[in-house]
């Protein structure tokens, strides 16, 4: 199945094509060892340990709804067999189905919000009741995690050919809007104050960059005539992290949302690299907004050339095609995240203060040995979904 995206990115990059349809395949392949049995559920992670022959062995851990309707989300782009395949027998608009069924236990605004999309993209008969319950947990007036929030918004947008949202899909992307410190293009981990500490209210993550970009585009999108002011807004976000991106195309993990900088670099994230800056970025471009197409190369191409682990005296791949997994993340192995908390705090007074020493005592050499379903149902949204 070879999408515009795809055939795209073989243009450019030939080599990256093959990657992309390596990483492809790894998806289809490891998301069934992450179903949990029964077929219902999937795990939150698949954790690796490395037995003393070398040999590796995976372990199912926990379970979550969101990277359920995430996986959903991805798998819908697949033919009904190979929905089938990953999904336990079921389509994607049957597994979807029990997810809207779980609804009424559901208590997290994010998570409902997942499924409801999930069920507007799929077509599923109980979107409205799916929508009821997103309304029911996002109670007027109150801060929302940045995510969250932007799932609302992207769920809304993906509903409203269908479905009367429209008062709260303007206050959702009221909201989103609304969320930015000062002239920031960047947005904050929360909408509004009392959901994270002060000494850490300027710090935001990658992801509370690229699903507020996504999610405004899609507004855009969505709307008759086109909503301007969204489509700027996600083009300011994506062209500042593309901005910022590392040299060896990493994503980098903590900004400073009041500045629009970076406040710690690591970790850097195999689902960033090839799922969720493509999907938001692409998302942007189908939306009629700016191509970043070599960004989201150099992105993809960290995978394999990992500058990281360039030096290790065993450098360790991040894609192990026999397991079913790319591993989650390198990272500095700083004991209690202490160099993301120092930074925190020091450009909490000093926005431009890097305590740079941080740099040279806690390398980033250490890689975290888990794989979770949302990367893999992000990959299959990311390269699989927009224009066919």
């Amino acid at each position: 199945m070879i999408t515009t995206r795809l055939a795209a990115l073989g243009h450019e990059e030939p080599p990256l094509l093959t990657l992309a349809g390596r990483l492809l395949a790894l998806a289809e392949s490891g998301l069934p060892k992450m179903l949990l049995p029964g077929g219902e559920a999937f795990a939150f992670t698949m954790a690796g340990q490395q037995r003393p022959d070398g040999s590796w062995s995976l372990e199912r851990r926990g379970i979550s709804t969101r990277y359920a309707a995430i996986t959903a989300l991805g798998v819908r782009f697949l033919p009904e067999d190979r929905q089938s395949a990953v999904l336990g027998g079921r389509t994607a608009e049957e597994f979807v189905g029990l997810l809207v069924e779980s609804l009424p236990a559901v208590t997290n605004l994010g998570d409902a919000a997942l499924i409801a999309w999930a069920a507007a993209d799929t077509g599923h008969p109980k979107l409205s009741d799916a929508l009821a319950r997103v309304e029911a947990l996002d109670a007027a007036g109150r801060p929302q995690y940045t995510v969250e929030a932007a799932w609302v918004l992207s769920a809304l947008a993906a509903a409203r050919d269908v479905v009367d949202v429209e008062a709260h899909y303007a206050a959702a992307r009221d909201r989103l809007l609304r969320a930015r410190l000062g002239d920031s293009p960047l947005f904050p981990h929360a909408t509004g104050p009392g959901l994270v500490p002060w000494y850490r209210e300027h710090v935001s993550c990658f992801a509370d960059q690229t699903y507020p970009l996504q999610a405004l585009a899609r507004a855009h999108a969505s709307s008759d005539g086109g909503d301007p002011e969204a489509l700027a807004a996600s083009e300011a976000c994506a062209t500042r992290i593309c901005t910022l991106q590392g040299e060896g195309g990493q994503w980098w993990w903590h900004y400073d949302a009041r500045t629009g900088g970076v406040v710690e670099s690591y970790p850097v994230y195999s689902v960033h690299q090839h799922a969720m800056a493509p999907t938001a970025l692409f998302d942007l471009a189908d939306a009629g907004g700016t191509e970043f197409g070599a960004a989201i190369r150099r992105g993809l191409r960290w995978m394999t050339d990992v500058p990281e682990l360039a030096g290790a005296a065993h450098r360790e791949p991040m894609i192990l095609d026999d397991l079913g997994v790319t591993w989650r993340k390198v990272f500095r192995g700083d004991p209690r995240k202490a160099v993301r908390a120092a930074r925190g705090l020091a450009t909490r007074v000093a926005p431009n203060l890097r305590l740079t020493a941080l740099d040279r005592v806690y390398r980033p050499l250490s890689v975290d040995r888990e794989c979770r379903p949302y990367e893999f149902g992000w990959m299959l949204h990311a390269w699989l979904g927009g224009r066919i």
